[in-house]
């Protein structure tokens, strides 16, 4: 066992007139996470300190954080990765809640708006199952794991600069996944929606949501196909 310092984000809307940090020290074990040392805080130092978690399987998504500057699971991040000293923040781009919980509505808003539930033709025969080897599960395959953790909403620097007014890279690549679907009644209509001034073309390529992404993700690549097939459709191509 080793002492390792964490540095925690301490806030209060309610109570406190401008946020803080606060240090504790910790017996760190081997193949410890961030979750667990914010438990043994919780429940040896500090019973009063804010944070969201569930499964602790890095599944569900809820304990997005931003640990030493950078977005991730804290249930999926080992200590002994960190170093002797760790600082655990709150994800930005989001309202905080308290401490290291924040409200998620923002994200979550910005995921409706998208449609992001299949729509099904009236006549559904021809696509009601993907033939294997057809190609067509491929192209998707890549999104389908989003667990809707919102650590690329709070690493993407266009929703940091235009707010809420911009989609976000979790709802886009959502909205790909439909889009890309030749089953859905709807995908016209979404792309159509996905490529006005708030959605893909305002995306500014930086990168930061596929570097952050838990499950290996590229929304940033995805983005770009919807452009692409944006682009496609407006001159008449297939797309």
């Amino acid at each position: 066992m080793k002492e390792v310092e964490i540095t925690v984000f301490r806030y209060d809307p309610e109570e406190d007139n401008a946020p803080r940090y606060e240090s504790f020290t910790i017996e760190a074990k081997k193949n410890m996470t961030v979750l667990d040392s914010l438990f043994l805080i919780v429940e040896d130092q500090e019973p009063t300190l804010s944070f969201r978690c569930a499964c602790r399987l890095g599944m569900c998504g809820s304990c997005g954080m931003l640990i030493n500057g950078r977005g991730r699971l804290a249930c999926r991040t080992k200590i002994e990765h960190l170093g002797d000293k760790i600082r655990v923040e709150p994800m930005r781009n989001q309202l905080i809640i308290k401490d290291l919980s924040v409200n998620m509505d923002k994200f979550f808003k910005n995921w409706e708006k998208v449609k992001p539930y299949f729509v099904p033709k009236e006549d559904t025969d021809e696509f009601s199952v993907i033939p294997p080897g057809s190609g067509r599960r491929e192209i998707i395959d890549e999104n389908q794991d989003c667990i809707t953790c919102g650590l690329c909403f709070q690493s993407c620097d266009a929703v940091a600069i235009r707010g809420e007014n911009f989609i976000g890279p979790a709802a886009l690549s959502r909205a790909y996944n439909l889009i890309a679907d030749e089953r859905d009644g709807a995908r016209a209509e979404r792309l159509d929606m996905v490529t006005e001034e708030d959605g893909a073309f305002g995306c500014h390529t930086f990168g930061a949501c596929v570097e952050v992404c838990p499950k290996g993700i590229k929304p940033m690549v995805t983005i770009q196909k919807i452009k692409m097939k944006k682009l496609k459709k407006t001159i008449g191509l297939k797309w």
